[in-house]
């Protein structure tokens, strides 16, 4: 059996070394920096769910952008299609899990939150091929029972289960035709 050298230089410049993490090298970290402005955002000392809401806006993007790729396997096989390496690489559910779960539990209360995450699930699972669909589905049952938890009051939990991309006030609370 014949082996290819490998060469050293451009195996070197194929590895990266830095103080943190960057976009390129970690798709996720994305999704983190905006769960974490979330996340401040509806803490206790700051109580801001607008920014929360403006971050929801992001995280749509970002998974939208995921849902509509095809994701790596984490495996790369050499030109005869013998596995060469194998490494990890996030899911899908994964994904939105991250960009999701922090926020309906830490956002669940402000009344933005949920319908602003309402609107994000339903339109991604409008837009997303079908086998995006069950993740979404998910993350949607798990925000009606948080909505279920936190409005007892039925005015203010009709509201908490309406769909808004503004989080209140926005264009779809009004009723067709209205």
């Amino acid at each position: 059996m014949v082996r290819e050298k490998i060469d050293e230089a451009a195996l070197q410049q194929m590895v990266a070394f830095g103080r943190s993490r960057t976009l390129e090298q970690d798709p996720a970290f994305a999704f983190r920096i905006m769960v974490d402005i979330a996340s401040h955002a509806l803490s206790p000392a700051i109580n801001d769910p607008t920014t929360a809401v403006l971050a929801l806006d992001q995280l749509q993007c970002l998974l939208r952008f995921v849902g509509e790729k095809q994701l790596n396997a984490g495996r790369e096989f050499d030109a005869q299609r013998k596995l060469r390496l194998m490494y990890q690489t996030p899911r899908w559910e994964e994904f939105v899990a991250l960009a999701v779960t922090e926020v309906r539990l830490f956002g669940a209360a402000s009344i933005q939150v949920p319908r602003r995450l309402r609107a994000m699930l339903e339109h991604l699972i409008a837009v997303l091929p079908e086998a995006r669909a069950p993740a979404l589905r998910q993350e949607l049952a798990s925000l009606q029972s948080a909505v279920e938890r936190n409005y007892a009051d039925a005015e203010d939990h009709r509201r908490a289960h309406t769909a808004d991309r503004q989080g209140i006030g926005g264009s779809s609370t009004q009723r067709a035709g209205a």
